[in-house]
């Protein structure tokens, strides 16, 4: 199989080793994300800059945790300091399922925890650092098409998500 023909997968960008996380850090490059690369298979995307929130910037959490009440404007997603950023959020996603549609995406691998990225559990919107089960905005929009979202911390079941493509 060549590279083109290998199934792609949408990967935070954090997760490669860019700095663009609300704190203006990355998060690590675990090595099967490094391999993918090396391979083309990974798409990178930070939905948040991507939306047009800037690096660093305010933390944003979401009332109740829930990235799919955001997309059918029943929540927001709001900053630490009561901003409403629902709009760039929404606008990165928009930009993820792109992506998604143009490169035949099936599997993701996302920050654990974001606003966005969440798979499992996000933040509760108290900024106090209590999650609950739910998944961030971009999250919700890809599992709406059918794309299988993992976390960083799921890479054997995104690689076996990925083989079976």
């Amino acid at each position: 199989m060549s590279r083109s023909e290998l199934p792609k997968v949408l990967v935070s960008a954090c997760l490669l080793g860019q700095p663009v996380r609300y704190d203006g850090r990355a998060s690590g490059h675990p090595d099967v994300l490094q391999r993918w690369q090396a391979e083309g298979r990974v798409v990178p995307l930070c939905p948040e800059v991507a939306g047009g929130l800037p690096t660093p910037r305010p933390p944003a959490e979401i009332p109740g945790g829930q990235g799919g009440a955001v997309l059918d404007g029943q929540a927001q997603v709001l900053t630490v300091t009561g901003d409403d950023v629902s709009d760039a959020f929404l606008a990165g996603a928009r930009l993820a399922l792109e992506l998604v549609r143009r490169h035949g995406i099936r599997v993701a691998v996302l920050k654990s925890g974001s606003p966005s990225c969440g798979n499992l559990q996000t933040y509760d919107g108290s900024f106090s650092g209590v999650k609950v089960a739910g998944e961030g905005v971009t999250t919700a929009l890809l599992r709406r098409e059918g794309v299988q979202v993992f976390s960083e911390l799921e890479l054997e079941e995104a690689q076996r998500a990925l083989s079976q493509i």
